[in-house]
């Protein structure tokens, strides 16, 4: 098979032998491999036998941090929420040989739908359906911190105890080995952070990056969401951290959003940001009252996400395109963070 139909990152002739001893339906015909657009971080592949085709997931190329990118996490996650009323795709068998392919990986089913990950296709939503696709995401949000992460086999998936304080550590770490250069202010909002960390409520499965363009929605309904995607950075603790998040995808205080997503906020039929607040708080009967903190958290961590990318694009270990503006949407980040963080009505928070 020539390069030109075999995307960087696998290896097909020896995924044909471990796909036909592993995968169920796969037999020992050759296998065809396609990058699928979207996603930074982790590269996800279709693969198909010509009769079945299945999605591989696997680590990037190169500049892989400690503690990112773990594939068996991944997997388990998805192999846990199997049975329960949160919509994932099937997780059907996880290698941890490189040999096999040069990283550890995951299989899962492929299901069909449609991710809207751009403006042009969240206009084809009409008004009607926009609003129930805003309930959805903030439903099935609502569900995933609703699990009963024990009696699904996660109990030891996380440490809850300490998890902001870990968090906000933890990413200032991630900074330290990934910056490309000094940004003064990414320290003063780490500062800020831990200075006026909340008081987390019952901890709950955290999915670490939750936002339109990582759910599925059915073909022939925008209202209904069939899979959620990308569960490389969940693990356990404060709920709200996913709110944050989401919110910041969502185009809250004109926040910029990094490129693989399209602000949903003022959108027609599209729940405001109040509103999603609003309805987050009825469905999970959640306090909401110190968002600010996670807000501003959310804008750290995204910014410290897109300069790794922004190192892996300067080292030419990025599959794509899109990537050159990576490194001015982190200052952008983190100045629209501190804006955010001066108005806050938490004292700590404003310096």
């Amino acid at each position: 098979m020539s390069d030109e139909v075999t995307p960087e990152g696998i290896d097909l002739e020896r995924l044909r032998a471990y796909f036909a001893a592993h995968v169920p339906d796969a037999s020992d015909r050759p296998l065809v491999g396609t990058l699928i657009a979207g996603g930074r971080s982790n590269l996800t592949y279709s693969i198909t036998d010509g009769e079945h085709r299945w999605v591989l997931r696997r680590p990037p190329l190169g500049h892989v941090l400690p503690t990112a990118h773990d594939m068996a996490r991944e997997y388990r996650v998805l192999a846990a929420l199997g049975p329960t009323d949160v919509p994932v795709p099937k997780a059907l068998t996880l290698c941890e040989d490189t040999a096999v392919n040069d990283a550890p990986f995951y299989v899962m089913e492929l299901v069909d739908g449609v991710v809207y990950s751009d403006p042009a296709a969240l206009a084809t939503i009409a008004p009607e359906d926009a609003r129930r696709c805003s309930e959805e995401l903030v439903d099935v949000l609502a569900r995933i911190h609703a699990v009963d992460y024990a009696a699904v086999g996660l109990g030891d998936f996380g440490r809850p105890d300490g998890f902001l304080e870990r968090q906000v550590r933890r990413w200032g770490e991630q900074w330290e080995r990934s910056k490309t250069r000094e940004l003064p202010q990414v320290d003063e909002l780490a500062r800020r952070l831990r200075n006026a960390l909340p008081e987390s409520g019952p901890a709950t499965i955290v999915h670490g990056d939750y936002r339109l363009d990582n759910t599925m929605m059915a073909l022939d309904d925008p209202g209904r969401i069939v899979a959620v995607l990308d569960w490389e950075m969940s693990t356990l603790g404060d709920p709200l951290a996913d709110v944050g998040l989401f919110l910041l995808y969502w185009g809250r205080a004109e926040t910029p959003v990094i490129a693989t997503g399209a602000a949903v906020g003022g959108r027609p039929g599209f729940l405001s940001p109040d509103e999603v607040v609003e309805e987050y708080a009825r469905r999970s009967g959640r306090d909401v009252e110190s968002l600010d903190w996670y807000e501003a958290f959310a804008c750290y961590k995204l910014a410290i996400i897109v300069e790794g990318i922004n190192a892996r694009f300067q080292m030419g270990k990025t599959l794509g395109e899109g990537f050159e503006a990576m490194g001015q949407m982190v200052s952008g980040l983190v100045d629209a963070a501190l804006d955010q963080a001066n108005r806050s009505s938490i004292p700590a928070l404003r310096g």
